[in-house]
């Protein structure tokens, strides 16, 4: 098993996630013709691997690819980043696209959890106060004003805007915040921080994957997260679910008081509300990876090219037979154990 980059002699790194093909931090794989390259992080050339270290690391790397979180693909090719660093390349009918929302979950409680504890705090607090309070003759006036400044001086989010400038976000901005249909298409977004601040097109996106997250921070419990979830799926996909979402909001030429309360973010369903932020953190991660695999399916087909002369050429017809049952066994069903009969 080589390590080193067959053309500019560069280290090909290594990776402890594919136990039989430990070499690597970008591997590609094709499990209906059996190839599989290391990708040079320094020159990015394709480095084909024998025959022979093959087999057993194809199950593997497609158990990964379909069990990973981040994970985009064209018709021909599909970039998958799994939690260790390693990256794979799958080549081939792609798989069908999940939405992997599960992974949401955990994070939604932590963050439930941290503001319940944060809020408990605050009342603790109001109660001693109160106690207080009616021992000393202060009245509930002031109390109040104690009870408003503790919820809106924390700073929630931190939003910049197309000139530079830092919006400081807090409980009475959030509650400002109004997400509008373009009538030109896409999104528009505003939040009131001593004037109103308007962001159109990729901007409102970006605003409103901003302002999602703290306004959902006491919206993740597990009845919440399961239908947010199930909203996106009956969707069939996060981009589908935000169209659908983007036409149900009033238009933003329409400046009837309705509208503007309908536009509204905290008037949205806590479920949609979460969806929204789940579905906006998905496009996000898909365009990410979107630039990346047009770049690497062309660099898929010189490779091809040079593999398809490599793997046939003086090949013997047991050893062909062999390569074809191991092609149609980890195409068919990537998690059955390997047939070691010859």
């Amino acid at each position: 098993m080589y390590s080193t980059c067959l053309f500019c002699n560069r280290s090909l790194g290594h990776n402890e996630v594919i136990e039989a093909f430990p070499v690597g931090r970008r591997i590609a794989f094709d499990p209906t013709k059996g190839r599989l390259w290391v990708i040079c992080r320094k020159c990015e050339r394709w480095n084909l691997s024998p025959l022979e270290e093959r087999w057993e690391a194809f199950e593997e790397c497609e158990r990964r690819f379909r069990g990973t979180r981040i994970r985009m693909s064209t018709d021909q090719i599909g970039l998958a980043r799994l939690a260790e660093g390693l990256e794979l390349v799958r080549i081939g009918e792609p798989l069908r696209p999940e939405f992997a929302a599960w992974r949401y979950g955990d994070q939604f409680g932590r963050r439930r959890r941290r503001a319940i504890l944060v809020t408990g705090g605050i009342m603790a607090a109001m109660a001693g106060l109160t106690i207080g309070a009616s021992v000393v003759g202060i009245g509930t006036g002031g109390l109040w004003g104690f009870w408003n400044a503790a919820i809106n001086l924390p700073v929630r989010a931190r939003l910049r805007t197309k000139d530079g400038r830092v919006l400081k976000l807090r409980h009475n901005h959030l509650r400002s915040a109004r997400l509008y249909q373009d009538p030109e298409g896409g999104w528009i977004a505003s939040v009131k921080v001593r004037r109103v601040e308007q962001f159109t097109g990729p901007e409102a996106e970006r605003a409103a994957g901003v302002l999602l997250p703290a306004m959902n921070r006491m919206a993740g419990s597990h009845k919440a997260v399961q239908a947010a979830v199930a909203a996106i799926e009956n969707a069939g996909h996060p981009e589908a679910f935000l169209t659908s979402v983007r036409a149900s909001l009033p238009r933003s030429d329409l400046a009837a008081r309705d509208a503007k309360k309908r536009a509204r973010l905290q008037t949205l369903p806590t479920e949609t509300r979460l969806a929204m932020e789940m579905a906006l953190h998905e496009e996000q991660e898909r365009r990410a990876l979107a630039g990346e695999l047009i770049e690497l399916e062309l660099a898929w087909r010189a490779a091809e090219e040079v593999a398809d002369i490599a793997d046939n050429m003086f090949v013997p017809a047991e050893h062909q037979a062999f390569i074809d049952r191991h092609r149609l066994q980890t195409r068919d069903n990537p998690d059955s154990p390997d047939d070691k009969t010859h």
